[in-house]
C-alpha cells in the first residue's frame, strides 16, 4: 500500500456507516485473495466510501471462483453490512430476490452461524425500517421458518445489538440502537432505558451518544424523545442521562459567547440536538445580535416543544410576560416561512395583543409570498387601523412589491398625524426611490418629531439628489438632536460635493457630540479628504 493511499484511508476512517473506509479496505483485503481481483474491487472503498461496495462488485457479471470464494468468506465478516452485501451479491448471481436469499441463509444456517445469520436479517430489515416478519413476508418457502428462527433467538439478538449500542466505536452506537428498537417494535428511548437498567453508570456516555445519533437521524432531539417516553419509575435512569447531557451543554455554553458568529450558529445547531434539555441556552440565544442565530434558536425551541414553528411562535407571542423583544424575535422567525401571510395577518388582527406587536407583524408581510393588488386589499383595513403602530406596519409592508395603490397609500401616510406612520412612509419612499416625493421629504426635515426628521434624512440619502445637500447641511448645523445630526452627516458623506464637504468640516470642528464628529470625519475621508 502506498503512503498516500494509507493517508487517505486513515483520514477517512470512521466516515459513512459501518467500519469506515479503513475498515472496508481491511475487510476487502482479508476476504479477497486473488491479487488482480483484490486490486480491482478494494479501491471502491476509497472511491465510493461504502462499506459494501467491493462486495456488491463481486456479484456483477459472471463471477469466477475467486469472486465466489470471496463472497462466501465475506458472509462471516463481523460487519453486518459486509455480510448483507455478500448476500445481495449472491442473490444477484443466482437471480433471486434479496429477501429470498436472506431467508434461505437464515433457515439453513448451521447452529454455529445461527446468531450471525439472524442478526444479519434483523439489521437488514431494520435498515429498511421494517421488522423481520415484514421484510421476509414474501421470501418464499423459507420465509416462515427463518422468521421463527429469528424470534426464537430474540434474546441473543437483543444482547448482541445492545453490545453494539455500547460499542467503543461511537459511530456504531446510534444505528445499533435504532435497529434494536425497530426489531423490538418499541421507541428507541424506551429500549435504551431498559438497557441502561442492566448496566453500570460507566457506560452512560455511550448510551447518551447513541440516543443523540438516533435523534439526529429521526429529525428530533434526545430530550424530546426522553420527555415523550419518561415515566416516574424511569427518573433515576433519566437523571443519569441528564448528567451526561449537562456536561455537554456546559461545554457548548462557551460557544454562545464567541465573537465568531459562525461558531455561535454552530453552537445553537448543536444545542437543538438536546431539545428541552437546552431550553435555557436556546432562550439565551434568542437575544443574539445576529439574525441567523436567533432564527436557529427559535426553531430549536419549537422543536423542543414538539410544535410546528408557527404554533410555537403564536404561543410565545401570547404568553404572559412576553416582552417586546421576545415578540419581535418570534415574528422575525415566523416571517422566514414562505407561507407566512396567514399567521402574520392573524397576529395583526388580534386586538388582544399590544399594538407594537400587531404593527411588527404587519410590517413583516412584505417578505411573504403574494403581493400586488391582492396584498394591497389585505392591507387596506390595517392602513386605517386606530392604532398608529399597526398603520405604520401596514405602510412598511407596502414596500414589496410596488404598486400604484401602494404609492397612493404612502402619499397619504406622509400626512398622518402619528410620527411613526410618517417615518414608515418615508422609509418606503427611500427604499422605492420615489423621486416624486423628494420635496415632501425636504419639507419634513422641519417636522417637530426627531423620528420624522431622521427618516426624512434617510429617504433623501436614498434618493441621491444633489439639490438636497443644502437643506441637509443646514440640518446638520442646527438640529438639536444628535441622532438626526448623525443621519445628516452620513447622508452628506454619501451625496458628496463641495458644499457637503464644507458642512462636514464644520461639524467635525464645532459639533459637541463625539458620534457626530466621528461620522463627519468618516464622511470626509470617504470624499477623499484627510481631516486632522
Amino acid at each position: 500500500m502506498s503512503p498516500a493511499l494509507f493517508l487517505v484511508l486513515v483520514l477517512s476512517a470512521g466516515q459513512h456507516n459501518g467500519q469506515g473506509t479503513l475498515g472496508c479496505w481491511t475487510a476487502c483485503q482479508r476476504h479477497v485473495q486473488e491479487l488482480a481481483l483484490r486490486t480491482r474491487v478494494c479501491q471502491l472503498c476509497v472511491t465510493t466510501g461504502r462499506t459494501d461496495a467491493w462486495v456488491l462488485e463481486l456479484g456483477r457479471g459472471k463471477p469466477g471462483l475467486p469472486a465466489r470464494t470471496a463472497l462466501r468468506s465475506a458472509m462471516t465478516d463481523l460487519d453486518w453490512r459486509v455480510r448483507w452485501g455478500a448476500l445481495r451479491a449472491e442473490a444477484q448471481v443466482r437471480g433471486l430476490l434479496e429477501p429470498r436469499m436472506l431467508a434461505d441463509w437464515v433457515a439453513e444456517a448451521p447452529a454455529k452461524d445461527e446468531v450471525l445469520a439472524c442478526l444479519t436479517a434483523v439489521r437488514a430489515a431494520a435498515d429498511a425500517g421494517r421488522s423481520p416478519v415484514s421484510f421476509l413476508k414474501d421470501a418464499g418457502a423459507k420465509g416462515g421458518p427463518a422468521t421463527a428462527r429469528i424470534w426464537a433467538r430474540r434474546e441473543a439478538l437483543r444482547e448482541a445489538l445492545e453490545v453494539e449500542v455500547y460499542s467503543e466505536e461511537p459511530s456504531l452506537r446510534g444505528e445499533a440502537l435504532l435497529h434494536l428498537a425497530t426489531f423490538l417494535g418499541r421507541p428507541p428511548a424506551r429500549v435504551l432505558l431498559e438497557a441502561m437498567a442492566q448496566r453500570p453508570e460507566s457506560g452512560d456516555e455511550a448510551a447518551a451518544s447513541a440516543l443523540l445519533q438516533v435523534a439526529d437521524k429521526q429529525g428530533t432531539s434526545a430530550g424530546r424523545m426522553l420527555v415523550q417516553e419518561a415515566t416516574p419509575p424511569d427518573q433515576a435512569l433519566i437523571n443519569r442521562l441528564f448528567a451526561v447531557y449537562s456536561r455537554d451543554l456546559e461545554k457548548l455554553q462557551k460557544g454562545l459567547a464567541s465573537v465568531d458568529s459562525a461558531q455561535r450558529r454552530a453552537t445553537v445547531q448543536s444545542l437543538r440536538r438536546y431539545g428541552p434539555l437546552a431550553q435555557r441556552e436556546l432562550e439565551r440565544a434568542l437575544g443574539d445580535s445576529e439574525v441567523l442565530v436567533r432564527r436557529l434558536a427559535a426553531r430549536g425551541l419549537a422543536e423542543a416543544e414538539g410544535l410546528p414553528l408557527m404554533e410555537a411562535a403564536g404561543r410565545r407571542l401570547r404568553a404572559d410576560g412576553a416582552t417586546p423583544d421576545t415578540r419581535r424575535v418570534w415574528l422575525e422567525v415566523a416571517a422566514t416561512d414562505k407561507a407566512c401571510e396567514p399567521f402574520l395577518l392573524e397576529v395583526a388582527r388580534d386586538a388582544g395583543l399590544p399594538a407594537d406587536a400587531r404593527g411588527e407583524a404587519v410590517g413583516w408581510l412584505a417578505g411573504c409570498e403574494g403581493g400586488g393588488r391582492r396584498r394591497f386589499q389585505v392591507l387596506s383595513p390595517l392602513l386605517k387601523d386606530a392604532q398608529a403602530p399597526v398603520r405604520a406596519g401596514a405602510v412598511r409592508a407596502l414596500a414589496m412589491p410596488r404598486s400604484a395603490e401602494g404609492d397612493a397609500a404612502v402619499a397619504a401616510a406622509l400626512g398622518d398625524s402619528a410620527p411613526e406612520v410618517v417615518a414608515a412612509a418615508l422609509g418606503v419612499v427611500g427604499q422605492q426611490r420615489q423621486m416624486n416625493q423628494g420635496e415632501t421629504a425636504v419639507a419634513l426635515l422641519e417636522s417637530p418629531s426627531p423620528e420624522v426628521r431622521e427618516a426624512a434624512v434617510r429617504a433623501l440619502e436614498r434618493l441621491g439628489r444633489a439639490q438636497d445637500v443644502k437643506p441637509l447641511a443646514q440640518l446638520l448645523q442646527a438640529d438639536g438632536v444628535a441622532s438626526v445630526r448623525v443621519a445628516a452627516a452620513e447622508a452628506l458623506g454619501s451625496l458628496g460635493g463641495p458644499f457637503a464637504a464644507s458642512a462636514l468640516s464644520q461639524a467635525l470642528a464645532d459639533d459637541s457630540d463625539s458620534h457626530v464628529q466621528h461620522v463627519a470625519r468618516r464622511g470626509l475621508e470617504r470624499l477623499g479628504f484627510r481631516p486632522p
